[in-house]
């Protein structure tokens, strides 16, 4: 849906990034090098977990019926440690020491915290009736052999690398992770250390590029700074729509005298699908596709790299990952402060969270401008800020994206 201004409003970019973007193939992976990768098909057990029943408790394994008319003395026949069962069942009037963990002895059904008895010449007293299944962990308590752990689509943490440890599977099918190609253009700008010369800035959107990609699951090859030159441009994005799944580009793409990328894609087979949404910061964001390579052009301004790349790339990241939701997560909060909207855009504003009570709170930052990336480096959270007139008041519920 294109806006009065022209521009195609965010959800309807949104919805052509998410149509032409793929799921990428899956790959074997060990769950040692599993952390952060999304999995591509449902993973099974391939044991009961836990696989015997155990103690949950340092304590004494015993027949409940024995304890039915305290006070009860029973004899320690032997003693359980993690990894060494005993070698016998539990007669009745017995005990056994056990440690947590330890696997319960075969007519024992319940085990008694060691603080709760008194030990003396190898035998214990028991004050009081224990419970039938009291501290035990019953077999496959947790999950049997068979059953699906986790289903496609999950990204792996730690929670998840150690389930999927416990219940015995070593490897996974993971989504390959995209590689991206990030050309950032520009004549006048430097890396960090150079000096400067009159006129010239330093190259800050490949490095920022750089780590939202490797955080999002990616891996990112930076290609350098391209001089506003037809030839090199066209040599630099020839070369990089060959070696990735993805090209980012920043800078170049809005309609000045060097502003050479889109012409140069268009030369390169790229299939433009929208220039120019509706958003502030970010307004001249571009999207397109050769064969089954994505290419964004992103602004030249970091904070319009900033806000883009959360509202537009990582959602391309994440279908090629095979998450299933991959647009922004909104959450609510309460805004700290009056912000003024824009008539005409929706725009996103940099914003810090804090706790108040059970509420969440945010607080817009100053500076409001896009090439305030250092007053930008506070923030941690998008305010979404619909076109229109007035303001949204200090107090009023808003939707906000985290960042971090």
């Amino acid at each position: 849906m294109s806006t009065a201004t022209g521009l195609i409003s965010v959800d309807e970019a949104q919805r052509i990034v998410l149509e032409r973007a793929k799921r990428l193939d899956p790959e074997r992976v060990p769950i040692e090098r599993a952390a952060g990768r999304v999995l591509a098909e449902p993973v099974a057990a391939l044991v009961d977990l836990p696989p015997f029943p155990s103690s949950a408790m340092d304590g004494y394994a015993l027949r409940s019926a024995d304890t039915a008319d305290p006070p009860t003395r029973l004899p320690i026949v032997a003693r359980i440690a993690a990894g060494s069962p005993a070698d016998r069942r539990l007669a009745p009037g017995e005990a056994m020491a056990i440690s947590t963990g330890g696997a319960v002895p075969e007519g024992a059904d319940a085990v008694v915290p060691l603080e709760l008895v008194e030990e003396s010449d190898d035998a214990i007293d028991v004050p009081e009736p224990v419970a039938q299944g009291a501290n035990v962990r019953e077999r496959a308590g947790d999950v049997s052999a068979g059953d699906i752990v986790l289903e496609p689509g999950a990204r792996l943490g730690p929670a998840q690398v150690a389930a999927l440890a416990a219940a015995g599977v070593s490897e996974v099918q993971c989504s390959k992770r995209p590689r991206v190609g990030i050309l950032v253009t520009g004549s006048e700008l430097r890396q960090p250390g150079e000096p400067l010369g009159a006129g010239e800035i330093y190259e800050s959107n490949g490095v920022l590029l750089a780590t939202a990609l490797q955080l999002a699951g990616a891996v990112p090859a930076q290609l350098g700074v391209v001089a506003d030159d037809a030839d090199e441009h066209e040599r630099a994005m020839e070369r990089a729509l060959l070696g990735f799944d993805m090209l980012i580009t920043s800078g170049g793409a809005s309609v000045g005298p060097h502003d050479l990328v889109r012409a140069t894609q268009a030369k390169l087979r790229v299939e433009e699908l929208f220039w120019g949404v509706s958003v502030k910061p970010g307004k001249p964001v571009a999207f397109g596709v050769r064969r089954d390579h994505l290419v964004f052009n992103l602004p030249g301004n970091p904070v319009s790299v900033l806000v883009t790349f959360e509202l537009f790339v990582r959602p391309a990241v994440n279908v090629l990952l095979g998450v299933p939701d991959p647009l922004p997560e909104y959450r609510s909060a309460i805004l700290a402060s009056a912000v003024k909207r824009n008539p005409h855009r929706d725009e996103y504003v940099r914003a810090t969270r804090r706790r108040e009570g059970d509420a969440v709170v945010v607080e817009p930052l100053p500076g409001r401008e896009s090439h305030m990336i250092a007053s930008a480096a506070r923030a941690d959270a998008l305010v979404a800020v619909a076109a229109g007139d007035g303001e949204l008041a200090a107090g009023e519920e808003i939707r906000y994206i985290a960042i971090a």
